[in-house]
C-alpha cells in the first residue's frame, strides 16, 4: 500500500478552525534505535516494587520532573484528566498511613479480600502494615478527574479517564526508575479517605498512591519472574 491517504489529517476545514503545526520528528538510524530500545528495556527490567524505603530526603525537583514526564501521556480528547498531589509532610503521611491501615485491616483480617485474592498475593507476603507510607520521604497520590468543573460550576465530561490516567501512571513509574528512585503502586481499597486528607474536590477520585524514595539498604523483593515474550506477544 502506498503512503497516499484518501482522507488526510488534518482536513483543510479542520485546520482552518483549529491550530496545527508540523510534527518535529527526528529520525534515528535503525542501528541506534535498536541500541536505545535494548538499553531502555535493560534498565526498566531492573525495576521492582519495594516495601522498605530509606527516609533519606529526595529533592522536590525530581518529583516535579517525574510528574512532568507523566503529563506527556496521551489522553482522551486531550483532557489530561489527572492530578498529582505530593507531600513530604509528616503529619499528612501519618494520617494517610493510619487511614490506609484501617482499610487494609478490614481487607486482610476481616475477609474483605476473598480467598482467591489472598492466595494470589500470598507469595508476595503483603499484609495490613504500611509503615512505608510514613518512612518514605514522599507520598504522591494520583487522582483521576472524573469530570471537569467549569468556571460557572457546570460539569464538563472527560473521556477515557481510567485509560488516560493509567498511561500517565506508567510513565510516572518509568520516570522515577530512570532517575534512580523507587516506588510502589499502593491502592488501599476503598481510597475515599484520600480526598478528605488531601482536601481534593468531589470530581477527583484516587487512582493510585505512590510512596517514593531510595530503597532501604539490604531491602529484599520476591523472587518472581516476568512473563516471556512468547507469553504476552502474538504476531499475526
Amino acid at each position: 500500500m502506498s503512503d497516499h491517504y484518501e482522507y488526510p489529517y488534518p482536513s483543510t476545514e479542520l485546520e482552518s478552525q483549529h491550530p496545527f503545526h508540523p510534527y518535529d520528528h527526528q529520525r534515528i538510524p535503525e542501528q541506534d534505535m535498536q541500541k536505545r530500545a535494548m538499553s531502555f528495556f535493560a534498565e526498566m527490567n531492573t525495576r521492582r516494587s519495594i516495601r522498605m524505603f530509606s527516609s533519606e530526603p529526595v529533592p522536590q525537583q525530581l518529583i516535579e520532573l517525574a510528574v512532568r514526564t507523566a503529563s506527556t501521556a496521551p489522553s482522551g480528547a486531550h483532557k489530561q484528566p489527572w492530578t498529582f498531589v505530593a507531600t513530604q509532610n509528616k503529619d499528612i503521611k501519618k494520617a494517610i498511613r493510619d487511614a490506609a491501615e484501617e482499610e487494609e485491616r478490614t481487607n486482610y483480617l476481616q475477609n474483605r479480600m476473598n480467598a482467591d485474592w489472598q492466595r494470589a498475593i500470598a507469595p508476595l507476603g503483603t499484609d495490613h502494615h504500611k509503615e512505608f507510607l510514613e518512612i518514605a520521604p514522599w507520598v504522591v497520590v494520583l487522582f483521576e478527574q472524573r469530570y471537569e468543573i467549569a468556571k460557572d460550576g457546570s460539569q464538563l465530561k472527560n473521556y477515557y479517564v481510567k485509560e488516560s490516567v493509567g498511561i500517565a501512571a506508567g510513565l510516572f513509574i518509568a520516570a522515577l526508575h530512570q532517575m534512580g528512585l523507587s516506588t510502589l503502586t499502593h491502592t488501599p481499597s476503598p481510597m475515599k479517605f484520600l480526598n478528605h486528607i488531601l482536601e481534593r474536590p468531589t470530581n477527583e477520585r484516587p487512582f493510585c498512591l505512590f510512596p517514593i524514595g531510595y530503597p532501604l539498604d539490604g531491602v529484599k523483593v520476591p523472587d518472581i519472574r516476568r512473563k516471556e515474550l512468547n507469553e504476552i506477544f502474538h504476531l499475526l
